[in-house]
């Protein structure tokens, strides 16, 4: 990684032959500074280093090649306006709504009888409805009613306020605990996405307290809400399990990576990704 006035600076040396002060050839360059401006002596030696076959990118577009998500604390509204990406094909948002129409009414048929014995086994298991529904925040900043088996007793947030779920969190009851490392809580939101609330793969949807409370906490935030939400993600299958500021400020890196590269291919890739975590019980 370049850095300018860093121990990797370059210089051109007789020839015009780009090297580093150590002597090395050099063949990429990754820029860290965006005020190249301020450096004609830099600027110079990257534009004649570019047009003699050097690959030159910057930090950010670095980052999204080698770990698949966006560089948060280098992003910048200008490069947010003039980078590829974030626009998706209608065709593409055609293609997936009958995907998940098809799927999630085939899925509702096929889950059904287990679904009946998931909320029979709540029902014995601790007092309260079978069905637990929250308002969450979807496509555009749209709210809208999520629904899951519950796992958790009926009267879990009644002193503590809204409180993110923990991976082993004490609230949740027997039978939650079991169906929630095996991802069965799930099930009901194919209901959201018949309806179109949901996606099968999109950004998790969150409530709207930390709605709230993240976009004054994390530059943004907010921008994840155009993308519709699905029941699993590309932050879902890249990170761990998530109940902090810091750790919603990592999944954004990798909501803004999808939002970014939406395409059928990744939305696979990820659907075989959520696949392995739920067979491996990899809370996420």
């Amino acid at each position: 990684m370049l850095k300018r006035g860093g121990p990797d600076r370059i210089r051109l040396v007789k020839g015009h032959d780009l090297r580093t002060t150590t002597g090395e050839e050099i063949s990429h360059i990754v820029i860290a500074d965006n005020a190249l401006g301020n450096n004609a002596e830099l600027t110079n030696a990257l534009i004649d280093a570019k047009f003699r076959g050097v690959k030159i990118e910057t930090a950010l577009d670095s980052v999204e090649k080698l770990n698949r998500k966006i560089w948060l604390e280098g992003l910048s509204p200008e490069w947010l306006i003039l980078a590829d990406g974030f626009r998706t094909a209608k065709a593409h948002l055609r293609v997936k709504r009958v995907f998940d129409v098809i799927f999630s009414i085939a899925l509702l048929l096929l889950v059904a009888p287990l679904a009946a014995l998931v909320a029979l086994a709540i029902k014995l298991d601790s007092p309260g409805p079978a069905i637990f529904s929250q308002e969450r925040i979807g496509l555009n900043g749209k709210r809208f009613v999520l629904f899951k088996f519950r796992s958790m007793r009926q009267d879990a947030e009644s002193s503590s306020g809204p409180t993110w779920a923990a991976e082993r969190d004490h609230r949740c009851t027997r039978v939650g605990n079991i169906i929630r490392r095996c991802r069965i809580d799930e099930l009901p939101q194919l209901i959201n996405v018949l309806r179109g609330d949901m996606s099968f793969v999109g950004p998790r949807p969150e409530r709207p307290y930390f709605v709230d409370m993240l976009k004054s906490e994390i530059r943004f935030y907010d921008l994840r809400h155009y993308v519709k939400p699905g029941i699993t993600g590309w932050a879902q299958v890249m990170y761990r399990y998530g109940a902090s500021v810091e750790d919603a400020y990592q999944k954004l890196q990798y909501d803004l990576y999808y939002a970014k590269n939406v395409s059928i291919r990744l939305d696979l890739l990820i659907l075989l990704k959520t696949i392995r975590v739920v067979f491996a019980r990899e809370g996420r």
